[in-house]
Protein backbone atom coordinates (compact mmCIF):
# COMPACT_ATOMS: atom_id res chain seq x y z
CA UNK A 1 0.00 0.00 0.00
CA UNK A 2 1.47 3.32 -1.10
CA UNK A 3 0.46 6.75 0.19
CA UNK A 4 -3.11 7.57 -0.81
CA UNK A 5 -4.64 10.96 -1.63
CA UNK A 6 -8.10 9.95 -0.40
CA UNK A 7 -9.33 7.51 2.21
CA UNK A 8 -11.54 4.47 1.89
CA UNK A 9 -14.23 6.37 3.77
CA UNK A 10 -14.04 9.31 1.30
CA UNK A 11 -14.87 7.04 -1.63
CA UNK A 12 -17.44 4.89 0.12
CA UNK A 13 -19.39 7.86 1.45
CA UNK A 14 -19.45 9.41 -2.03
CA UNK A 15 -20.71 6.16 -3.56
CA UNK A 16 -22.74 4.90 -0.57
CA UNK A 17 -21.03 1.51 -0.59
CA UNK A 18 -22.17 -1.02 1.95
CA UNK A 19 -19.44 -2.02 4.43
CA UNK A 20 -18.25 -5.45 3.30
CA UNK A 21 -14.81 -6.99 3.00
CA UNK A 22 -15.38 -7.44 -0.74
CA UNK A 23 -16.21 -3.80 -1.36
CA UNK A 24 -13.35 -2.66 0.89
CA UNK A 25 -10.80 -4.59 -1.18
CA UNK A 26 -12.26 -3.18 -4.40
CA UNK A 27 -12.25 0.40 -3.10
CA UNK A 28 -8.70 0.10 -1.77
CA UNK A 29 -7.50 -1.14 -5.15
CA UNK A 30 -8.96 1.77 -7.11
CA UNK A 31 -7.70 4.37 -4.60
CA UNK A 32 -4.17 2.99 -4.95
CA UNK A 33 -4.49 3.12 -8.74
CA UNK A 34 -5.95 6.65 -8.69
CA UNK A 35 -3.19 7.94 -6.40
CA UNK A 36 -0.44 6.63 -8.66
CA UNK A 37 -2.24 8.01 -11.75
CA UNK A 38 -2.31 11.48 -10.20
CA UNK A 39 1.42 11.32 -9.54
CA UNK A 40 2.02 10.35 -13.16
CA UNK A 41 -0.26 13.16 -14.35
CA UNK A 42 1.42 15.85 -12.25
CA UNK A 43 4.99 14.48 -12.36
CA UNK A 44 5.34 14.79 -8.59
CA UNK A 45 4.59 13.14 -5.26
CA UNK A 46 2.65 15.28 -2.84
CA UNK A 47 3.33 13.59 0.51
CA UNK A 48 6.23 14.56 2.83
CA UNK A 49 9.17 12.18 3.09
CA UNK A 50 12.20 12.49 5.37
CA UNK A 51 15.27 11.52 3.37
CA UNK A 52 18.94 12.16 2.63
CA UNK A 53 19.69 12.66 -1.06
CA UNK A 54 22.87 13.46 -2.95
CA UNK A 55 23.30 15.72 -5.95
CA UNK A 56 26.00 16.61 -8.43
CA UNK A 57 27.03 20.15 -7.63
CA UNK A 58 26.78 22.77 -10.39
CA UNK A 59 29.77 22.76 -12.73
CA UNK A 60 32.32 25.48 -12.09
CA UNK A 61 32.38 26.45 -15.77
CA UNK A 62 28.77 27.64 -15.70
CA UNK A 63 27.60 31.11 -14.73
CA UNK A 64 25.29 29.72 -12.04
CA UNK A 65 27.62 27.48 -10.02
CA UNK A 66 25.91 28.78 -6.87
CA UNK A 67 22.49 27.40 -7.93
CA UNK A 68 21.47 23.75 -7.51
CA UNK A 69 18.34 22.60 -9.31
CA UNK A 70 16.41 19.89 -7.44
CA UNK A 71 14.16 18.81 -10.35
CA UNK A 72 11.85 16.05 -9.01
CA UNK A 73 13.45 16.19 -5.54
CA UNK A 74 11.31 19.09 -4.34
CA UNK A 75 11.98 20.24 -0.78
CA UNK A 76 9.66 21.26 2.01
CA UNK A 77 12.41 21.97 4.56
CA UNK A 78 16.10 21.23 5.17
CA UNK A 79 17.64 19.67 8.27
CA UNK A 80 21.28 19.69 7.12
CA UNK A 81 23.36 20.30 4.01
CA UNK A 82 26.97 19.62 3.13
CA UNK A 83 29.09 20.20 0.05
CA UNK A 84 31.93 17.70 -0.01
CA UNK A 85 32.71 17.43 3.69
CA UNK A 86 31.93 21.08 4.44
CA UNK A 87 28.62 21.95 6.16
CA UNK A 88 26.49 24.68 4.64
CA UNK A 89 24.49 26.23 7.46
CA UNK A 90 20.97 27.66 7.38
CA UNK A 91 22.23 31.22 7.00
CA UNK A 92 24.38 30.32 4.00
CA UNK A 93 21.74 29.08 1.56
CA UNK A 94 18.34 30.08 0.20
CA UNK A 95 15.44 27.81 -0.71
CA UNK A 96 13.73 29.08 -3.84
CA UNK A 97 10.97 28.07 -6.27
CA UNK A 98 10.38 29.02 -9.87
CA UNK A 99 7.66 31.59 -9.13
CA UNK A 100 9.73 33.00 -6.22
CA UNK A 101 6.98 32.44 -3.64
CA UNK A 102 8.47 31.91 -0.21
CA UNK A 103 6.77 28.59 0.51
CA UNK A 104 7.17 24.93 -0.49
CA UNK A 105 7.65 23.18 -2.76
CA UNK A 106 11.18 24.52 -3.26
CA UNK A 107 12.69 23.61 -6.62
CA UNK A 108 16.24 24.89 -6.18
CA UNK A 109 18.86 25.70 -3.55
CA UNK A 110 21.09 28.74 -3.94
CA UNK A 111 24.20 29.59 -1.98
CA UNK A 112 23.83 33.01 -0.35
CA UNK A 113 26.34 35.09 -2.33
CA UNK A 114 26.92 37.28 0.72
CA UNK A 115 28.28 34.26 2.60
CA UNK A 116 31.55 32.36 2.21
CA UNK A 117 29.78 29.08 1.36
CA UNK A 118 30.22 27.41 -2.03
CA UNK A 119 29.15 24.28 -3.82
CA UNK A 120 32.46 22.48 -4.26
CA UNK A 121 34.59 19.54 -3.24
CA UNK A 122 37.03 16.97 -4.51
CA UNK A 123 34.45 15.47 -6.88
CA UNK A 124 31.55 16.98 -8.77
CA UNK A 125 29.44 13.80 -8.57
CA UNK A 126 27.16 13.26 -5.58
CA UNK A 127 29.03 16.00 -3.76
CA UNK A 128 26.09 17.91 -2.27
CA UNK A 129 24.18 16.06 0.45
CA UNK A 130 20.83 17.39 1.65
CA UNK A 131 18.84 15.86 4.51
CA UNK A 132 15.34 17.21 4.82
CA UNK A 133 11.64 16.82 4.21
CA UNK A 134 11.01 16.19 0.51
CA UNK A 135 7.63 16.57 -1.17
CA UNK A 136 5.03 19.13 -2.15
CA UNK A 137 3.79 20.47 1.18
CA UNK A 138 3.30 19.39 4.78
CA UNK A 139 -0.23 20.61 5.55
CA UNK A 140 -1.64 18.98 8.68
CA UNK A 141 -4.86 18.95 10.71
CA UNK A 142 -5.46 17.92 14.31
CA UNK A 143 -6.94 14.42 14.47
CA UNK A 144 -7.53 13.71 18.15
CA UNK A 145 -5.17 11.93 20.50
CA UNK A 146 -3.94 8.49 21.49
CA UNK A 147 -5.71 6.37 24.11
CA UNK A 148 -3.25 4.20 26.03
CA UNK A 149 0.46 3.66 25.40
CA UNK A 150 2.17 1.40 22.86
CA UNK A 151 5.78 0.35 22.26
CA UNK A 152 7.77 0.54 19.05
CA UNK A 153 6.58 -2.84 17.73
CA UNK A 154 2.81 -2.50 18.31
CA UNK A 155 0.65 -2.03 15.20
CA UNK A 156 -2.73 -1.41 16.87
CA UNK A 157 -3.52 2.04 18.15
CA UNK A 158 -6.60 3.38 19.94
CA UNK A 159 -7.69 6.97 19.32
CA UNK A 160 -10.24 9.44 20.67
CA UNK A 161 -11.80 10.49 17.33
CA UNK A 162 -12.50 8.13 14.45
CA UNK A 163 -14.16 10.82 12.32
CA UNK A 164 -10.87 12.56 11.53
CA UNK A 165 -9.02 9.41 10.45
CA UNK A 166 -9.77 6.97 7.65
CA UNK A 167 -8.17 3.92 6.10
CA UNK A 168 -5.36 5.40 4.03
CA UNK A 169 -4.76 8.42 6.27
CA UNK A 170 -1.16 9.49 6.81
CA UNK A 171 -0.63 10.41 10.46
CA UNK A 172 2.18 11.95 12.47
CA UNK A 173 2.63 11.30 16.19
CA UNK A 174 5.69 13.15 17.48
CA UNK A 175 8.39 12.58 14.86
CA UNK A 176 6.97 9.28 13.59
CA UNK A 177 4.69 8.95 10.58
CA UNK A 178 2.17 6.13 10.30
CA UNK A 179 -0.33 4.99 7.68
CA UNK A 180 -3.71 3.56 8.60
CA UNK A 181 -4.38 0.18 6.99
CA UNK A 182 -7.56 -0.82 8.87
CA UNK A 183 -10.09 0.36 11.46
CA UNK A 184 -12.06 -1.78 13.89
CA UNK A 185 -14.72 -1.20 16.50
CA UNK A 186 -14.00 -0.21 20.09
CA UNK A 187 -16.48 -0.02 22.95
CA UNK A 188 -16.84 3.68 23.84
CA UNK A 189 -17.88 2.74 27.38
CA UNK A 190 -21.26 4.39 26.89
CA UNK A 191 -24.79 3.04 26.46
CA UNK A 192 -28.07 4.30 25.05
CA UNK A 193 -29.79 6.33 27.75
CA UNK A 194 -33.23 5.99 26.13
CA UNK A 195 -34.57 3.31 23.75
CA UNK A 196 -34.65 3.81 19.99
CA UNK A 197 -37.40 2.51 17.74
CA UNK A 198 -36.91 1.22 14.19
CA UNK A 199 -37.83 4.58 12.64
CA UNK A 200 -35.67 6.76 10.38
CA UNK A 201 -37.38 9.76 11.96
CA UNK A 202 -36.05 8.95 15.40
CA UNK A 203 -32.62 10.57 15.15
CA UNK A 204 -31.76 11.59 18.71
CA UNK A 205 -29.36 9.26 20.53
CA UNK A 206 -29.10 10.08 24.24
CA UNK A 207 -25.68 9.25 25.73
CA UNK A 208 -23.99 9.70 29.09
CA UNK A 209 -21.33 12.16 27.83
CA UNK A 210 -21.68 13.84 24.44
CA UNK A 211 -18.20 15.42 24.65
CA UNK A 212 -16.55 12.06 23.94
CA UNK A 213 -18.05 11.91 20.42
CA UNK A 214 -17.38 13.97 17.28
CA UNK A 215 -19.53 15.20 14.41
CA UNK A 216 -18.88 12.95 11.42
CA UNK A 217 -18.11 9.91 13.54
CA UNK A 218 -19.94 6.68 12.74
CA UNK A 219 -21.21 4.77 15.77
CA UNK A 220 -22.35 1.16 15.92
CA UNK A 221 -25.39 0.25 18.05
CA UNK A 222 -26.05 -3.49 17.95
CA UNK A 223 -25.80 -4.14 14.18
CA UNK A 224 -26.90 -0.69 12.99
CA UNK A 225 -24.45 2.04 12.05
CA UNK A 226 -25.38 5.69 12.54
CA UNK A 227 -23.64 8.84 11.29
CA UNK A 228 -23.38 11.69 13.82
CA UNK A 229 -24.48 14.89 12.08
CA UNK A 230 -24.66 17.16 15.13
CA UNK A 231 -24.21 17.11 18.91
CA UNK A 232 -26.24 18.99 21.50
CA UNK A 233 -25.14 18.40 25.08
CA UNK A 234 -25.53 14.69 25.70
CA UNK A 235 -27.68 14.12 22.63
CA UNK A 236 -26.23 12.84 19.36
CA UNK A 237 -28.21 13.69 16.23
CA UNK A 238 -27.71 10.94 13.68
CA UNK A 239 -28.57 9.50 10.29
CA UNK A 240 -29.96 6.06 10.88
CA UNK A 241 -29.27 2.87 8.92
CA UNK A 242 -25.93 4.25 7.71
CA UNK A 243 -23.49 2.40 5.47
CA UNK A 244 -25.95 -0.20 4.26
CA UNK A 245 -26.95 -1.46 7.70
CA UNK A 246 -30.50 -2.40 8.67
CA UNK A 247 -32.75 -0.08 10.66
CA UNK A 248 -33.60 -1.67 14.02
CA UNK A 249 -34.89 -0.97 17.53
CA UNK A 250 -32.36 -0.68 20.39
CA UNK A 251 -32.60 -0.65 24.18
CA UNK A 252 -29.76 0.14 26.59
CA UNK A 253 -27.26 -1.05 23.98
CA UNK A 254 -23.49 -0.57 24.11
CA UNK A 255 -22.20 2.10 21.71
CA UNK A 256 -19.16 1.29 19.61
CA UNK A 257 -17.02 3.44 17.30
CA UNK A 258 -14.18 2.45 14.91
CA UNK A 259 -11.45 3.89 17.14
CA UNK A 260 -8.97 1.01 16.97
CA UNK A 261 -6.52 1.52 14.12
CA UNK A 262 -4.16 -0.93 12.48
CA UNK A 263 -1.14 1.03 11.30
CA UNK A 264 2.13 0.73 9.44
CA UNK A 265 4.83 2.18 11.66
CA UNK A 266 7.77 4.41 10.84
CA UNK A 267 6.90 5.20 7.22
CA UNK A 268 8.41 7.79 4.85
CA UNK A 269 11.85 7.80 6.41
CA UNK A 270 10.78 8.06 10.05
CA UNK A 271 11.55 5.70 12.94
CA UNK A 272 9.01 3.95 15.21
CA UNK A 273 8.94 5.49 18.68
CA UNK A 274 7.13 4.53 21.87
CA UNK A 275 3.81 6.41 21.91
CA UNK A 276 2.38 7.65 25.19
CA UNK A 277 -1.21 8.03 26.34
CA UNK A 278 -2.70 11.36 25.28
CA UNK A 279 -0.16 12.02 22.51
CA UNK A 280 -1.54 14.39 19.87
CA UNK A 281 -2.25 13.06 16.38
CA UNK A 282 -1.69 15.17 13.26
CA UNK A 283 -3.20 14.09 9.92
CA UNK A 284 -1.47 15.04 6.66
CA UNK A 285 -3.87 16.65 4.19
CA UNK A 286 -3.26 16.48 0.43
CA UNK A 287 -4.23 19.54 -1.65
CA UNK A 288 -8.03 19.76 -1.91
CA UNK A 289 -8.31 19.38 -5.70
CA UNK A 290 -5.89 16.44 -5.63
CA UNK A 291 -8.05 14.69 -3.04
CA UNK A 292 -11.19 15.39 -5.10
CA UNK A 293 -9.58 14.03 -8.26
CA UNK A 294 -8.49 10.89 -6.41
CA UNK A 295 -12.09 10.31 -5.25
CA UNK A 296 -13.42 10.99 -8.76
CA UNK A 297 -10.89 8.66 -10.42
CA UNK A 298 -11.69 5.94 -7.89
CA UNK A 299 -15.44 6.30 -8.46
CA UNK A 300 -14.95 6.23 -12.21
CA UNK A 301 -12.94 3.00 -11.94
CA UNK A 302 -15.60 1.40 -9.75
CA UNK A 303 -18.37 2.34 -12.17
CA UNK A 304 -16.38 1.21 -15.20
CA UNK A 305 -15.64 -2.11 -13.51
CA UNK A 306 -19.34 -2.63 -12.76
CA UNK A 307 -20.15 -1.93 -16.42
CA UNK A 308 -17.37 -4.16 -17.74
CA UNK A 309 -15.61 -1.04 -19.09
CA UNK A 310 -18.42 -0.62 -21.60
CA UNK A 311 -20.41 2.37 -20.37
CA UNK A 312 -22.46 3.77 -23.22
CA UNK A 313 -25.25 6.24 -23.83
CA UNK A 314 -28.03 6.03 -26.44
CA UNK A 315 -28.97 2.98 -28.47
CA UNK A 316 -28.75 1.64 -31.97
CA UNK A 317 -26.99 3.96 -34.39
CA UNK A 318 -26.92 6.66 -31.71
CA UNK A 319 -25.06 4.52 -29.18
CA UNK A 320 -21.73 6.03 -28.16
CA UNK A 321 -19.09 5.44 -25.54
CA UNK A 322 -19.77 7.51 -22.45
CA UNK A 323 -17.14 10.19 -21.88
CA UNK A 324 -16.86 11.76 -18.44
CA UNK A 325 -16.36 15.39 -19.33
CA UNK A 326 -16.55 16.49 -15.70
CA UNK A 327 -13.69 14.16 -14.79
CA UNK A 328 -11.66 15.31 -17.79
CA UNK A 329 -12.12 18.92 -16.69
CA UNK A 330 -11.05 18.09 -13.16
CA UNK A 331 -7.94 16.32 -14.42
CA UNK A 332 -7.03 19.36 -16.52
CA UNK A 333 -7.57 21.70 -13.59
CA UNK A 334 -5.38 19.63 -11.26
CA UNK A 335 -2.65 19.34 -13.88
CA UNK A 336 -2.71 23.09 -14.56
CA UNK A 337 -2.49 23.88 -10.84
CA UNK A 338 -0.24 21.15 -9.51
CA UNK A 339 1.63 19.68 -12.47
CA UNK A 340 5.39 19.99 -12.03
CA UNK A 341 6.94 21.89 -14.90
CA UNK A 342 10.28 20.34 -15.89
CA UNK A 343 13.19 22.63 -16.75
CA UNK A 344 13.96 20.44 -19.76
CA UNK A 345 11.47 18.20 -21.51
CA UNK A 346 12.04 16.00 -24.55
CA UNK A 347 9.09 15.24 -26.81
Amino acid sequence: MGIWYATREDVKSAQDFKETARSDAKVDRVIESASRSIEALCHRRFYPMLATRRFDFPREDTSKSWRLWLDSNELISVSSMTSGSTPITAGEYLLRRSDDLDEPPYTRVEVDLDSSATFGGSSTQQAVTITGLYGFRNDESAAGSVVGSIDTSAVRLEVTDSSAIGVGSLLRIGTERLTVTAKSQKDTGQNLQTPLTASVGEVTVAVGDGTTFSIGEVILVDAERMLITDIGGNNLFVKRSWDGTVLAAHTNSDIYAPRTLTVSRGVLGTTPNAISNGASIARWDPPGPVRELCIAEALNSLQQTSAGYARTAGSGENERELKLYGLSSLRSSVYATYGRMARLRVV
